[in-house]
């Protein structure tokens, strides 16, 4: 089948690139019959189709981030504002223009070359013209997903010039000599100031949303806009939650919520006309995906979806085990918004009344839900608590406190506390009520208690969606202040005090001393920022 071309040689020749051969915005149905083909030879395993219809294509040896080797371009304009340090490593101009050389050198080499046009943002108001360079079909399939989609006079109208953020997915490409302040074969550089990254020695297609999700967090609150790594759904009444979590905590399963309808799964926006998805799909995890757990995300897994690096029971009836990990944990499904029932569009809604911080405590000592005051939440929502548990990770035998700033400091642009003030800012203004909600374990640290029902949980949630748990009766949890309340409907009054499901209360104050002392060490290094009524807002010891 002879396949035309599409007028893009303006597009081209601005960065120097000459393909014959070039796909702007293809077809899913396109897309799949040129990742059969395989022609760029970037994949030691073909890409194929699961039983349901899937793309089902593999990342390499690289089968998540890698942030390590991210860099943020330092300039006169990134010197000041960038929160330099483990997060955003910094690359000399120089540098990068290095690593944009190869990036661009090998992008213009290869047979064909995929081009995909499309929104960060569902407010029209501030939304995000983004444009990527690929060779790979997948990742030409799965920018298209997780972009929103144009239509075809928006294309015509937003994307027949420059655009406000590009990307040079040059992965299958590594470097072969020494550039000053590169440390491997691969790098993740995004140059901030010129709105332009450049992927180099890994395939992982996550790399590309997260890279859109950071320049979101570097120029959206410019403008007043607060970027959130959380989920959004929204009630029949219009009311907005939000939910952040790190991995692990529940926020997929409790965002789906068959009663609300979904905003979106992972990155959203708060300006002051209300919140809005900044993307156009979903990119959930896979691991022991099953229908009767996650029926939503199960039935999501056909055609137009991407698997990625995820093995069949039997390459004959190409149907998925997810399950097997031998590639990877991270196994992962990458689909439209519009592949879940019930979800939202466009993918807005009006101001939080709820904000739900998710943690897994497996140190068992944090009651299932507290209510907190803007300062705590302040407090909490830089600190971005969770747990590891024995199992999760090579060595973690005992629980692990884990913390990443704001529910996603390995996206952060700009400092904690400046995200953190403009939440305050926002539920003081919009009256949003912040609450602690544990998923975690109880009657015992993990291996002892047992982790919280989540029938219990959902109970909570439905109790602070309908108003009536703001109305309860509320007494203090020690050390750490909260307000907790002494009964709530359908749900046993003894474990909403942790301590009281302790077998042992002294094992408890100790575990609870513990935990408060590891988030005063955590916090120290935002205490030169934060205020005063924000750090009296921790842990009392």
């Amino acid at each position: 089948m002879q396949i035309q071309n599409l007028p893009t040689h303006e597009l081209l020749q601005k960065w120097g690139l000459h393909n014959t051969t070039v796909f702007r915005n293809p077809s899913a149905p396109l897309i799949y019959q040129l990742s059969m083909q395989q022609a760029d030879g970037s994949s030691t395993r073909p890409d194929s189709i699961n039983n349901t219809g899937a793309l089902v294509a593999y990342s390499g040896k690289k089968c998540g981030r890698v942030p390590k080797d991210k860099r943020i371009i330092k300039d006169q304009v990134t010197e000041q504002d960038v929160w330099w340090g483990d997060v955003n490593i910094a690359l000399s101009r120089e540098s990068y223009s290095e690593v944009e050389k190869i990036a661009l050198d090998y992008l213009g080499s290869r047979e064909r070359l995929f081009i995909i046009d499309g929104y960060a943002g569902w407010d029209p108001n501030h939304r995000l013209r983004i444009r990527v360079f690929c060779t790979r079909p997948y990742h030409a399939l799965f920018m298209k997903n997780m972009l929103i989609r144009p239509t075809e006079e928006e294309l015509k109208k937003d994307f027949n010039g420059d655009v406000d953020f590009y990307i040079f997915n040059a992965g299958p490409q590594t470097i072969q000599k020494p550039i000053d302040g590169v440390t491997s074969e691969g790098c993740v550089a995004v140059n901030l100031t010129e709105r332009k990254m450049v992927i180099l020695g890994t395939q992982y297609a996550g790399e590309m949303k997260k890279g859109v999700f950071g320049v979101t967090h570097y120029l959206l609150p410019k403008q007043g806009i607060l970027t959130l790594h959380s989920s959004a759904n929204e009630g029949e009444n219009g009311d907005v939650t939000l939910l952040f979590g790190l991995s692990g905590t529940g926020k997929t399963t409790l965002s789906a919520d068959p009663k609300r309808k979904l905003i979106g799964d992972d990155e959203h926006a708060w300006s002051d006309h209300g919140i809005f998805n900044i993307e156009g799909g979903c990119y959930a995890k896979c691991v022991d995906l099953s229908k009767e757990k996650e029926p939503e995300i199960y039935n999501a897994v056909k055609f137009g979806a991407v698997l990625e690096n995820i093995e069949y029971f039997s390459n004959e009836t190409r149907e998925v085990d997810f399950s097997n990990i031998s590639i990877t944990e991270n196994t992962r499904v990458s689909y439209p918004l519009e592949f879940i029932p019930g979800a939202k569009f466009p993918a807005q809604g009006g101001h939080p009344k709820n904000i739900f911080f998710l943690t897994c405590d497996a140190y068992g000592v944090l009651p299932p839900v507290s209510m907190l005051t803007p300062e705590q939440a302040m407090y909490h929502f830089i600190s971005g608590y969770t747990a590891k548990v024995a199992g999760t990770e090579v060595g973690v035998k005992e629980p692990q406190a884990t913390f990443s700033a704001c529910f996603g400091e390995a996206f952060l642009a700009l400092h904690p506390t400046l995200y953190a003030n403009m939440l305050a800012e926002k539920i003081k203004k919009f009256d949003t009520k912040v609450w602690l909600i544990n998923t975690g374990w109880s009657g015992g640290k993990y291996g002892v208690g047992q982790r919280m029902s989540l029938k219990y949980t959902r109970a909570i949630i439905d109790l602070i969606h309908s108003g009536e748990l703001k109305d309860a009766e509320y007494q203090n949890f020690p050390i750490f202040n909260f307000k907790i309340p002494k009964a709530a409907k359908n749900i046993p009054s003894e474990i909403l005090n942790p301590r009281n499901t302790w077998a042992n209360p002294d094992e408890f104050d100790k575990q609870l001393l513990e935990l408060a002392q590891k988030f005063q060490t955590n916090f120290k290094k935002y205490e030169d920022k934060a205020t005063i009524e924000v750090i009296n807002a921790g842990p009392k010891l």
